[in-house]
């Protein structure tokens, strides 16, 4: 019998310890997500709000909880309205996960000739912006731009963002080894701290790390610096070998070298 309440109390425990997990996971991917938008001031507002709630309760303060009672209702409609792009981004990510996405990774080669197209064109002076897709489908941002579907190639791109092509001013979007569109109008950031030294090209390059999970590669026209944005972050002016990990790393490619060195361990 006693034997029989130890696993009963045992299954208890780790009940609601997966449970606690579960909670403290979900919470903290929000967290994530709503980290780097205005949300964030959604949250702390909220918290202000309680927090004089809690005042009012223990010091029965019944005119500033019969006026709170009132407008709760109307809060919660205004957080819906003001709030919405930061709703829909949340429900956008929860169907990112690769579990129920396939994505088409670029093959290190290919982003390497991403890369010396990009140094190239920050050596000449010329912006560009190179989307990544990852498990996120860009349906309507490849529909604004004009379809190409060609292989990668440094020329090809080169071409794309010289100043007399009518495609130069917008982004050019690979999914794995091809080349889909260009010309593409991306969602701009609604960030507020974002420098305004930061033009278009940058801004456009956060707003589609924000609200879906592809790589965005910026070339500065004015500075010649190199930057990647990726889950709402701006990684400003790196060099070629951050450039290459941190793409490799994000895209999950390995190198040639470190497939060659897994073949030669195995022998």
């Amino acid at each position: 019998m006693d034997t029989i309440i130890n696993i009963r109390n045992t299954y208890e425990i780790f009940r609601v310890l997966i449970d606690i997990l579960a909670i403290a996971f979900l919470i903290y991917q929000v967290y994530k997500i709503l980290l780097h938008t205005k949300a964030m001031q959604l949250i702390k507002g909220t918290i202000i709000v309680g927090i004089i709630y809690a005042i009012a309760y223990f010091f029965r303060l019944e005119t500033l909880l019969w006026l709170m009672n009132k407008l709760g209702t109307v809060f919660i409609i205004i957080i819906v309205i003001v709030f919405q792009p930061e709703i829909r981004s949340l429900f956008t990510r929860v169907g990112q996960s690769k579990f129920f996405k396939l994505s088409a990774n670029s093959k290190s080669g290919e982003i390497d000739t991403v890369l010396n197209a990009a140094e190239i064109l920050s050596t000449i002076k010329r912006g560009c912006l190179i989307v990544f897709v990852r498990h996120v489908g860009l349906k309507n941002i490849i529909e604004s731009g004009t379809k190409l579907n060609a292989d990668i190639s440094s020329n090809l791109i080169l071409t794309i963002f010289s100043k007399d092509t009518p495609l130069h001013d917008g982004a050019v979007i690979i999914h794995g080894s091809r080349v889909v569109a260009a010309g593409c109008v991306l969602p701009l950031s609604e960030q507020l701290d974002i420098k305004r030294s930061f033009g278009t090209r940058h801004r456009a390059a956060i707003g589609i790390s924000e609200t879906t999970d592809a790589v965005a590669l910026i070339v500065s026209e004015e500075r010649s610096t190199i930057s990647i944005a990726f889950d709402g972050i701006l990684y400003y002016d790196l060099d070629k070998d951050e450039l290459k990990k941190t793409l490799k790393k994000i895209l999950s490619v390995k190198d040639n070298l470190e497939k060659q060195e897994e073949v030669e361990v195995e022998n």
